[in-house]
């Protein structure tokens, strides 16, 4: 049994679920968070001041801390000097086991290049000393609807290649789970929802849902950069990759870990969308 636990990101939505859920075990927890005023309110806990970019306050905040998570740093062009940085001070301070928010399909050479970087971020986890529990979760069906645009057209360059939606609940789920127990030290896990979508089937589900006609329309790479004109590069790069992992199949991989690890199969997509519609359907407004 692990005695003590830090999580970081806990201001946002993944984060904050498994917070909630580890108070259920009565393990104590450490709450790293840049704006403590956030944090979710649970049991058992205390809150630490720290950002992905302050060393000093992350190795006092994981000091006398077995294990913790890590919620990967918001995309953007330092994020893997965050990450980096984040690793460092975790090893000083002595902590044992890192669990690590990844992504499906992460290696050096992913289609997707924030892929890339989750690579590297877990060789510098195992780099470090620490022992590695990384999440490589398919793409968040909490995130689909904003990929709806104008006139209700999901528009990309993912061909007819699909994804295996995964629900930000049930990630939590297993993550709190793996959390609690070393046993799950030194693994690599592929987090899905159980059936691989593409696009069409994702939009016809979303209308029959919402009640709205959503479509899809796949573009060629070209088309999807010319739309995006204006963004930054790294921008662009990001968003036309996270749809060209999807025509190429990186994201199309099915796994049993969550119902395995936690004993209950993840949602489908169509049973997320009808589970918690209050997260998601301002995004459509």
């Amino acid at each position: 049994m692990v005695e003590s636990i830090a999580l970081t990101g806990v201001t946002g939505e993944l984060g904050s679920r498994v917070s909630r859920l580890l108070e259920q075990s009565g393990v104590p927890q450490r709450l790293v968070a840049r704006a403590p005023e956030r944090v979710p309110r649970v049991e058992n806990c205390s809150v630490v001041r720290a950002s992905y970019s302050d060393a000093t306050a992350l190795r006092e905040a994981f000091r006398g801390v077995d294990t913790v998570l890590f919620v990967s740093a918001h995309e953007e062009p330092d994020r893997l000097w965050l990450h980096r940085t984040l690793i460092d001070a975790a090893a000083e301070a002595g902590v044992r086991r890192m669990v690590y928010t990844s992504f499906m399909g992460a290696a050096p050479h992913a289609t997707f290049p924030f892929a890339r970087e989750h690579s590297a971020t877990e060789q510098a986890v195992m780099a470090s000393g620490m022992r590695l529990t990384a999440l490589r979760n398919s793409m968040y069906a909490d995130v689909v609807p904003h990929f709806v645009g104008a006139g209700g057209v999901i528009r990309g360059p993912a061909g007819m290649g699909r994804a295996a939606w995964v629900a930000r609940r049930d990630v939590a789920r297993l993550a709190a789970r793996v959390l609690l127990d070393d046993d799950h030290a030194d693994r690599i896990y592929d987090v899905s929802g159980p059936e691989p979508l593409d696009l069409r089937e994702t939009a016809r589900l979303l209308s029959e849902v919402t009640g709205r006609e959503i479509t899809y329309h796949a573009e060629d790479e070209q088309e999807a950069r010319d739309s995006r004109a204006g963004a930054r590069q790294w921008q662009i790069d990001a968003w036309v990759g996270s749809y060209l992992a999807i025509a190429t199949g990186e994201t199309s991989v099915t796994s049993h870990t969550v119902e395995r690890v936690t004993g209950v199969r993840p949602w489908s997509f169509d049973e997320f969308l009808r589970a918690e519609p209050d997260s998601w359907r301002h995004l459509l407004a």
